[in-house]
């Protein structure tokens, strides 16, 4: 049976630099890995590749079996909008939508009927805390609510694969929790992969292991056996 997401031979530079070399990655449905390092160690960069955001300079990234290194622009898109959740560090939330239409737009994208797309998008709304807020407009919201927001619209459509990018770097610890909590649990009652990618120890506990990104390769990180 194929990996959720399986990565080998990583490499990506940027000019002469090297950012990742030779790096390899295989999860498996359920599993929740954590990946700290340095700033710049290229942490976010390898969820961008993950995405589809950006390609590699060599290697390959396959999710559910299909290398998307070798799908042009237009199908990495469509394979992103119905398989991959995706938490931005910087939101990304659209300023000209609500709240509920900016957690029901990948639903929207991918032609789920209304009322569906209006239960599950309460569903998360709420489960982040949010249930309240769905008709104010970003602008409206605190940085730690807008995160919320990416949190519960990276999960709306119930992605094979979920990436967030320090996805509690802007919420209070007891809001934080509640964030980890939904990744981890959602991740495996839904027989998804998840890459948790943070500067914080505390969360990075909440996954199933942890690997530090170092020199262009993960290894298993010390913190996990303490």
């Amino acid at each position: 049976m194929s990996a959720m997401l399986s990565i080998q031979g990583l490499a990506r530079r940027f000019g002469a630099r090297p950012i990742l070399e030779a790096l390899d990655l295989e999860l498996a449905a359920g599993e929740y890995v954590a990946i700290v390092g340095e700033s710049g160690a290229g942490k976010s960069t390898l969820l961008n590749l993950v995405a589809g955001l950006d390609s590699p300079d060599s290697g390959r990234i396959a999710i559910g079996g299909e290398d998307i290194t070798r799908l042009d622009e237009d199908a990495r898109t469509r394979l992103r909008r119905a398989r991959v959740g995706f938490v931005f560090q910087a939101f990304h939330i659209l300023p000209h939508l609500t709240v509920t239409q900016n957690v029901e737009l990948p639903l929207v994208l991918l032609g789920v009927a209304p009322f569906e797309r209006r239960t599950r998008t309460m569903e998360l709304l709420t489960a982040v805390g949010l249930g309240d807020r769905g008709e104010s407009a970003p602008r409206e919201l605190s940085g730690g609510e807008l995160q919320r927001v990416a949190v519960a619209r990276a999960l709306v459509h119930r992605p094979a694969l979920v990436l967030a990018d320090e996805p509690t770097g802007n919420l209070d610890p007891d809001t934080a929790d509640t964030v980890l909590q939904l990744l981890a649990g959602t991740i495996k009652a839904q027989a998804a992969a998840g890459i948790l990618v943070t500067h914080s120890m505390h969360a990075a506990a909440t996954a199933d292991r942890v690997l530090r990104l170092e020199e262009g390769r993960l290894r298993a990180d010390s913190f996990a056996s303490t």
